[in-house]
Order: structure tokens, then sequence, then C-alpha cells
């Protein structure tokens, strides 16, 4: 009633017009969001994706030095393999937790994303040659990713809580020292002292090689090849005698590690001595399950001798002859990791 008494106190014209404005207001928002729809996809990547990942789709930007992690360089090698379709839709679409990344389903339409997708993956990314590495990247983000990030650059969490953090990949130490033999021993039987775990009881040997050779090529610029891919599974010999033809002497290794060793390795070897509360990382633990898998004579010998670099442990070589040294790592060899008493 009050309605039509207002409606009556306009005149026809008014009305028409008043309908006329709502009704173009309707069609301009249509054309409007068909126009958004037709954005050529090059300018939707200029405003959306560029000021973080580069114009480039490098990650080459100003926001790189301020972001941690740094946003996603789709250029690199592997990326394609890490960085599915379906991963980058629902990183577009919802965000990523933990990262600068935002959730853009408000801003873009789902054709948009997926057509921005398709850019990306068209424009930037290096092609995948063949299936290998497939199997690889899956595992790398069903094991690996959770502690040494999606893009192999140490997750931020992990480097914050871990000590010592986990290992980055792209880092130029990384290629320098990481051994494709040296990586497949560490993910089969684990890195004693940190929080690295063994997987040979969720990996078959294949599977170890595939994730493996995916780490190198994706993050490491270790170009695969034959070698990688028909090289035999690692096996640690754990009768190989000393390199230097010399013969240790356990009881008199005995003597040394208890007079010098005991304070941080513990007087059952097991890294528990005095002093390891107060050093980072933790003195070695003979007695895991990795260490007594892996450490064999050479290895404890040239552990002793050249000493860890970034730990206390010293460089023995500098103050005692290698027969010496030999002692000690019989003692160790036949104590802790064969679980002998010294000397039997």
């Amino acid at each position: 009633m009050m309605m039509t008494q207002h409606m009556n106190k306009f005149p026809a014209q008014s009305i028409q017009w008043l309908i006329g404005l709502l009704y173009g207001m309707s069609w301009a928002g249509l054309l409007q969001a068909e126009a958004a729809e037709t954005v050529p996809l090059d300018e939707i990547y200029h405003d959306y994706c560029s000021v973080c990942h580069g114009d480039r789709g490098d990650g080459r930007s100003r926001a790189m030095g301020s972001m941690q992690p740094p946003p996603a360089d789709f250029t690199r090698p592997g990326a394609a393999l890490e960085l599915t379709r379906e991963r980058m839709l629902v990183s577009i679409r919802e965000g990523r937790p933990g990262t600068a990344m935002t959730a853009w389903k408000t801003q873009l339409s789902d054709t948009q994303i997926e057509a921005v997708t398709d850019f990306i993956r068209e424009r930037f990314m290096l092609p995948v040659a063949g299936e290998e590495g497939s199997e690889g990247a899956r595992l790398y983000a069903e094991n690996c990713s959770v502690c040494h990030g999606d893009q192999g650059r140490t997750a931020v969490w992990a480097e914050n809580n871990m000590q010592p953090a986990p290992r980055d990949f792209t880092a130029e130490l990384a290629a320098s020292e990481l051994t494709r033999e040296r990586m497949v021993r560490s993910v089969t039987f684990g890195r004693p002292d940190t929080a690295m775990a063994g997987f040979r009881d969720q990996l078959a040997p294949a599977q170890i090689e595939a994730v493996v050779d995916y780490i190198r090529t994706a993050f490491m610029g270790q170009g695969a090849d034959s070698s990688m891919v028909e090289a035999a599974p690692v096996r640690i010999d754990m009768e190989l005698p000393f390199t230097s033809g010399l013969v240790g002497d356990p009881v008199r290794g005995q003597a040394f590690y208890l007079q010098n060793c005991v304070a941080c390795h513990g007087e059952r070897g097991d890294g528990q001595g005095p002093r390891a509360y107060f050093i980072l990382p933790k003195p070695r633990d003979f007695t895991l399950e990795a260490s007594r898998a892996t450490l064999n004579r050479p290895v404890l010998y040239e552990a002793i001798a050249k000493g860890r670099r970034g730990a206390e442990m010293p460089a023995w070589e500098t103050v005692l002859d290698a027969q010496t040294m030999t002692d000690i790592a019989e003692y160790v060899f036949q104590t802790f990791i064969r679980l002998q008493k010294a000397g039997s």
C-alpha cells in the first residue's frame, strides 16, 4: 500500500528512466565479466603473478629478497614434474599456506585460473623428457618435501626447528658435497645425528634411486644420464679393511678413546657425553642403526682424521699419527658398531 502510494508520486517518465538504469547496469556487469574473461593471458600474468614470480617466470623479482620461502622459479629443471597442473590450479585458487602465495579465487574466474596455469606451463617450464622422473617427483613430494621444501630449499619450519637444518639442495655446496652414492646411502640408512631417517623399510632400492635422481636433476642441476639410471644400488661393505693397510689395536684405541673422546661421544658411544648437552650439532651416536649400517673401518678412520666441518669434531690427523687413528677407529668399530668387547 505504502509502496504504491510512493510510486504514484513519480511521473511515468521517471519510472521508465529508473527501469532503464537498472537494466543498463545489469548489462554493464555482464559485459564487464565477459571482458574480464577475454583479457590476454600475458596481461593476467603480468598483473597478478609477475610482481613475485618475475616477468620471465624465474622468480627474479623485487619481492624475491623479502619472501621466505622465495617465489617459485618456473624455469628451473624439473619444475614441470614437481609443480603439476593440478597442484598449480589449487595453489592459484586457494593460495599456499606458509608462503606469500595468496588465493586468487575472488579476483580470477576458474576459466582464467586454468588459462594462466597453462600459460605459465607453456611459456616458462622446460618440457619433461620421458616419464622416468615422474615417480621420483611423486616420491619426493610424499616423503621429502615436508623437511626439504617443495623447491628443495629447506622448509621454513624445518630450518627454524631442526638442528642441523635439512639440506638445501639448491645451495652451491650441495652440488660439490653430495655425490649420488652418498645421497642413495643417506636416503637408505638415514644420517646419524640429524632428523634424516632411513627409508629402506618404506622404499624399494629402485625408488630410492628414483627420488635421488629427481633431486639431483630438479634442484642440483645434475642432468640425468645413463650412469644415474643404471648404477647399482649402494651397499656398504662392513668387512672392508683400513685403506692405509694398517691394522688397528682396539686395546690401545680404547685407552685413547676413554681419555679424549668420552666427553662428547660418551662411554657407551651414544653421543651422550658430559659435554654433549652444550654441542650443536650433537656428537655422533655410534649406537644408531644407521651408524651400524654405514660406519665401517675406512669411514671411521676418515671421520677421525678429517673431523667434521661445522661441528666440534676436530681433524685428529693434525696431532695424531696414522697408527693411533687406526687404533681408535678399530676400538669404535668393534665396540659400538660390531658390539664386541675390545680385543676379543
